[in-house]
């Protein structure tokens, strides 16, 4: 996996939605996540046996999305072949994105579940191609070239392959100088970029595992209870890090459940 190198990586994501059936349904025909369990309350979705999603059923939560919480879900697919293959899908049906990006670091497009909820699909350039200035690596936000990723693509996408990972999970924050204290020094991460009302962090030099942005929740108080979006982020540590942070549920300034597990 493209970070299983580092001392904590993304594990899987959960949500609560209010139609489970819809949003699952919609995880696994358009972004291709295979169905690992379930039932009428919860379903898990993931790429082989390795679970990325998990979404919790709940009729009577709100919709609040200037909300601190989830900005999106990024899935990373493990060659620029499976993300030319999936964009093919994606044009031949007539899906609606919400945008696409070259980030230097990566290329990247971008849509939404039914409810809401952020999702970007994405694959890294090589880690030689970084471009880092001390601990920060080079990100921009240029337009993807979505011709040249279509030509290395081919047709009869099916599934997500099953090394693909939750490769980071960008949040919403109230304010980006207490989501660095929370994660820098509560979770040990490093800072590897900021900018435009946002900063990003990772460990084991990756371009970022984490980030927080004020975009469109600048100022947000705690989280309200009994909400849609983001329930929880699970993190894998490895034994160093978990011994460091303990196997808690944590929660940042603005109330995401932050929980750590051992990798496995």
């Amino acid at each position: 996996m493209a970070t299983s190198d580092a001392p904590i990586q993304i594990g899987h994501v959960a949500l609560t939605v209010n139609d489970l059936s819809k949003v699952g349904d919609y995880y696994q025909k358009i972004i291709g996540l295979q169905r690992l369990s379930g039932d009428a309350e919860e379903l898990v979705l993931g790429a082989g046996n390795r679970p990325l999603l998990k979404l919790h059923r709940d009729k009577a939560a709100r919709y609040r999305p200037r909300e601190a919480g989830l900005f999106h879900t990024a899935f990373l697919l493990p060659d620029r072949a499976a993300l030319g293959s999936w964009l093919r899908f994606i044009a031949a049906n007539q899906i609606g994105l919400d945008g696409a990006s070259d980030h230097l670091v990566s290329e990247a497009v971008y849509l939404h579940d039914p409810e809401g909820n952020g999702i970007e699909v994405y694959v890294d350039r090589p880690r030689d191609s970084w471009v880092w200035t001390g601990t920060e690596v080079e990100m921009d936000t240029t337009p993807l070239n979505l011709q040249s990723v279509l030509d290395d693509g081919s047709d009869g996408w099916a599934t997500t392959p099953e090394d693909t990972v939750v490769g980071h999970v960008h949040l919403q924050v109230g304010d980006v100088a207490q989501a660095e204290d929370f994660y820098m020094n509560r979770l040990g991460m490093d800072r590897t970029s900021h900018r435009f009302g946002a900063s990003f962090f990772a460990t084991g030099g990756y371009h970022h595992h984490l980030a927080g942005n004020i975009w469109n929740s600048r100022g947000a108080g705690k989280r309200s209870r009994n909400v849609t979006g983001l329930s929880e982020v699970v993190l894998q540590a490895d034994a160093t890090a978990l011994a460091a942070l303990g196997s808690d549920s944590l929660a940042d300034p603005w109330g995401t459940r932050i929980r750590i597990e051992p990798k496995t």
